[in-house]
């Protein structure tokens, strides 16, 4: 649902009454978010793709091919956040024969990263500096940044975007979480991108809905039991007993129950727990 960023759809919620779980906010044992995952796999690898093609020129990028060709280097991708949609993203960069560098505030991310693609990616820590320099000479950037149930931090400014190269592009998967880039506002599918100071931003929200086959069919495989708990328990007695589904819960019968959301709207917040025993 990504109701930090979207404070009208959180309203009408709160009135309705009615009990939300968010796919983004249930967790499983290893503190990961299980339902989340197959989406922003898909959005990673979605957003690499098709942002890839707007670095050609007719669709307004500086008329690169990532991949390069004999004796031209390729282009640089620099990834903002190392988490699923940051990892998918590479994958798709470095199979498309780009130079890539991921950005993380976590050491042990990073670390991790490295083994995974056995050096051939280069792993920086994520601060002003490093995201001021890597910004700015990159080919392409893509802003996996992720706050799980908040709204997403921009760590891209205007500022820094006026001093990217002319033509390059950024690839906002955040934008559903309110995007990580100053200058992100929502897009379409049909309308993907907008150019501001000379470096195409491309905005789409649920990236996933372009391949709805494909993101059906990943999603209902990680929701499936939850869904039967959800059926065998009822709603008030699977939050109860489950605490990874009750991390999911967003509103519950008029009551916020989402500290993130509740802190980025500026609206009461009610922990799952009190609203649960309450309505007993």
């Amino acid at each position: 649902m990504h109701l930090a960023s979207d404070p009208q759809q959180t309203a009408d919620l709160v009135a309705s009454g009615a009990s939300c779980i968010a796919y983004e906010t249930v967790t499983d044992d290893d503190g990961k978010l299980p339902l989340l995952i197959p989406m922003s796999e898909i959005a990673g690898r979605l957003a690499m793709q098709e942002a890839a093609s707007h670095l050609e020129k007719h669709h307004g990028g500086m008329g690169i091919l990532l991949g390069g060709a004999t004796g031209v280097e390729p282009g640089h991708v620099v990834i903002i956040g190392g988490g699923v949609v940051g990892r998918n993203a590479c994958k798709i960069a470095l199979g498309l024969g780009a130079k890539v560098s991921i950005l993380d505030t976590s050491t042990a991310k990073l670390e991790q990263l490295k083994t995974l693609f056995e050096g051939r990616v280069n792993c920086v820590l994520s601060t002003t500096e490093s995201l001021q320099q890597y910004v700015t000479t990159a080919d392409l950037v893509v802003g996996a940044v992720l706050v799980p149930g908040g709204a997403a931090t921009q760590v891209i400014s205007a500022d820094l975007v006026r001093k990217m190269k002319p033509g390059a592009v950024i690839a906002d998967v955040a934008i559903d979480q309110g995007g990580c880039c100053e200058n992100s506002r929502p897009t379409t599918h049909k309308d993907p991108t907008f150019i501001v100071d000379g470096v195409v931003h491309y905005c789409v929200t649920n990236i996933p809905g372009a391949v709805p086959r494909t993101a059906s069919k990943a999603l209902n495989n990680a929701t499936l039991p939850y869904i039967r708990e959800l059926a065998r328990s009822g709603i008030r007695s699977a939050l109860m007993q489950n605490p990874h589904l009750r991390h999911g819960l967003n509103v519950y019968r008029g009551k916020l129950t989402r500290p993130e959301v509740a802190d980025a709207l500026g609206l009461e917040y009610h922990s799952a727990e009190s609203v649960l025993k309450a309505s007993s």
